[in-house]
């Protein structure tokens, strides 16, 4: 996934789109379909601010909200633009809603994990900017809680990985031999041959913070509270999950989750939803790798079962927090005096599931493909700021970071190796150079599929963009 780094211009401006209840980001349009060509949507500060249908692809119309957002956004964030703005920003959002068709068509899905793992990044990526620099001041500039700002963000990053994952599905299977790379640079000039950014292979482990059993015991007497509540009448499941649930996504639908397969939930939480066969009777409370939750059957379809849940996060203390780093101190004190290796206290005595059977090493997913190696803008923000001042085979102190899944760990990490920036050559980067050629293909591929589906879909656009000079032949019928 491409993450942008946006500029604290751009966090100004969201906060300004905000205050006139439009959301920051691109607009879900298709929560806000129209009967006519206007839409009447109450704002926060407002009594009503009419929005305009600007195109409509397919049964999905384009506000004018929607490029006003997405030009504001583009400007902050200095790009520049080859043709008319409008025209560009339109073609974006309506390619984007052919993809979306075809991954609905597709049964294509994405799981709440993988969305927050992208939140976070966006989020830890805002933190990294300099003025910014902590969660606290993310939340200054946005008038926001980082609750609220994930919140905000989630529904743009399921639209982007069901992009992904449709233009994945697309051209996954898309190879190219070392003889079509070599001739496929060889007709380049010189000063064309891309830079190959500085990139890096970083080992980590952490530990997480206990939590006290007071702690546990009091979000469990929280959660039982809800279930008697529930169960005598006192009030609904939807309500409380509004209420009180940390999930803040599924709490604003009552905490239901929508049709899911086992392999698309945590293993706890699935095992508990699919064992519930009365909606009047709720789970025991689970505890999940994201908190502890109570769950409500909603209905069954074959292998696929929608539920409700409350999730409920128990809190880490400072106390909790210090514990965990004296401990990683001790540990990076006795990797440095050679009592044992690196990757030895890694495989033995992380707590990061996803990289302690591989001594630690971190790896890099970008689609299908999975690397050991990252540019430094692909690492998270707080190991970044740390690889920065390292040498190879430095062993960090230790420090604090908000993992994949939003909780707060301590963390050292070891600099395995890193290759500075330089001009691509086939002897040393012909991976990197492989990706290249597989990418241009991809694009060629991707290009014809986007002006096949243009033919093949309904578009009507106001008539003053019919004289743009579009990317993609067919949209001007």
């Amino acid at each position: 996934m491409n993450i942008k780094k946006y500029s604290v211009a751009f966090l100004l401006a969201s906060t300004a789109i905000t205050m006139m209840g439009l959301p920051a980001g691109m607009l879900s349009a298709s929560k806000l379909m129209p009967k006519n060509d206007s839409v009447e949507t109450k704002g926060a500060n407002s009594e009503s601010v009419v929005d305009e249908v600007l195109w409509v692809v397919g049964d999905e119309p384009i506000l004018k909200s929607d490029l006003e957002i997405m030009r504001l956004q583009s400007e902050a964030d200095g790009k520049q633009w080859h043709k008319n703005p409008n025209c560009e920003i339109l073609e974006q959002i309506a390619v984007q809603k052919l993809f979306l068709h075809q991954a609905a068509l597709d049964s294509i899905s994405v799981t709440e994990a993988e969305i927050a793992q992208g939140v976070e990044q966006q989020i830890n990526a805002w933190i990294s900017i300099p003025q910014i620099g902590s969660k606290e001041k993310l939340e200054e500039y946005q008038h926001k809680s980082i609750a609220q700002i994930r919140q905000d963000l989630h529904d743009d990053f399921k639209n982007r990985q069901l992009v992904q994952k449709m233009q994945e599905k697309l051209v996954g299977d898309v190879k190219v031999s070392p003889a079509e790379v070599r001739e496929y640079f060889r007709k380049l000039p010189a000063d064309s041959i891309p830079m190959i950014p500085t990139n890096v292979e970083v080992q980590i482990l952490t530990q997480a913070p206990k939590i006290e059993q007071e702690e546990i015991a009091r979000i469990k007497d929280q959660l039982r509270n809800y279930t008697e509540r529930v169960t005598n009448g006192e009030t609904s499941f939807e309500t409380l999950a509004r209420l009180y649930s940390e999930d803040t996504e599924s709490a604003r639908r009552g905490g239901e989750l929508g049709y899911m397969g086992r392999g698309m939930l945590d293993p706890t939480f699935a095992a508990a939803a699919f064992n519930l066969t009365d909606p009047k009777k709720l789970s025991k409370i689970i505890e999940s790798e994201f908190g502890y939750h109570i769950i409500q059957l909603v209905d069954r379809r074959g292998d696929k079962i929608n539920c409700r849940h409350i999730l409920l996060k128990p809190k880490v203390s400072e106390a909790s927090l210090e514990a965990a780093t004296h401990r990683l101190d001790s540990i990076s004190n006795d990797i440095k005096s050679g009592k044992f290796t690196f990757d030895e206290a890694a495989s033995y005595l992380s707590d990061d599931k996803d990289t302690k059977n591989n001594y630690g090493l971190m790896t890099n997913i970008t689609g299908a493909a999975r690397t050991s190696h990252f540019a430094m803008k692909e690492l998270p923000s707080e190991i970044a700021r740390i690889v920065e001042t390292m040498k190879v085979g430095d062993v960090s102190a230790p420090f604090r970071m908000t993992d994949i899944r939003g909780k707060e760990v301590c963390a050292i990490i070891k600099l395995k190796s890193r290759v500075d920036e330089h001009r691509a050559t086939i002897t040393e980067d012909l991976q990197a150079m492989k990706d290249i050629v597989v990418a241009k293909k991809r694009q060629d591929i991707i290009h014809k599929w986007i002006e096949k589906k243009v033919k093949e879909t309904y578009i009507k656009m106001a008539p003053e963009y019919r004289d743009c000079d579009f990317e993609y032949e067919g949209w001007i019928r």
